[in-house]
């Protein structure tokens, strides 16, 4: 049976532990060059896939290797942060027009960076055992992924708007080096375990 305090409960616990996360930078930064409504509709459908993982493992996702997933995420952080430093073209200071960028590559992009960077996750931890508390999969199931949508548009938007009083190249330093920030503390975590 639905629980909309259930559904309420989820999504106040997992919007403000993942609001913080790297799942806003991601937004932001694909915001920033791509249409809003492909990147959404790519982490969107990444997030719905982890809820259902989620929800269907329960707390086993606890058990995963910990180390190995931070040491995957630290390198894609710092292949991330090379591809934003290293970019050719940095004079362009627009963003590409959507008809540049097809919907399946922009979404699948977005879907994949979500997909990788946040299996394991502390929300995705979250929800398993949200889910064996409550005993109620489709409320918690519901306000997770509301949740987790809530910041990935946030982010998005965020981006778009920043893009109007801050330039690019700015914003592309400024996210490679907290990539690299990210990168690095991933690795000491895979590391140091």
């Amino acid at each position: 049976m639905l629980s909309f305090t259930i559904m309420a409960i989820t999504f106040g616990v997992i919007f403000l532990a993942e609001l913080p996360d790297k799942t806003a930078l991601a937004g932001l930064m694909l915001g920033t060059r791509y249409k809003a409504s492909y990147v959404f509709v790519g982490v969107a459908a990444a997030f719905a896939v982890h809820v259902v993982l989620a929800i269907a493992a329960g707390s086993v996702l606890t058990l995963l290797p910990h180390r190995l997933l931070q040491a995957i995420v630290g390198v894609l952080f710092l292949a991330g942060a090379a591809m934003l430093l290293f970019k050719k073209g940095e004079d362009d200071e627009e963003v590409k027009p959507p008809a540049d960028q097809s919907f399946w590559k922009v979404s699948g992009a977005g879907f994949m960076l979500i997909l990788v960077a946040e299996f394991g996750d502390l929300t995705q931890i979250m929800t398993a055992n949200l889910a064996a508390r409550y005993d109620n999969p489709l409320s918690v199931g519901i306000g997770a992924v509301l949740g987790l949508w809530a910041v990935a548009g946030l982010g998005i938007i965020g981006g778009r708007t920043l893009m109007k009083h801050v330039p690019l190249r700015l914003i592309t330093k400024v996210a490679a080096c907290l990539m690299l920030a990210l990168a690095g503390f991933s690795l000491f975590e895979a590391i140091a375990g």
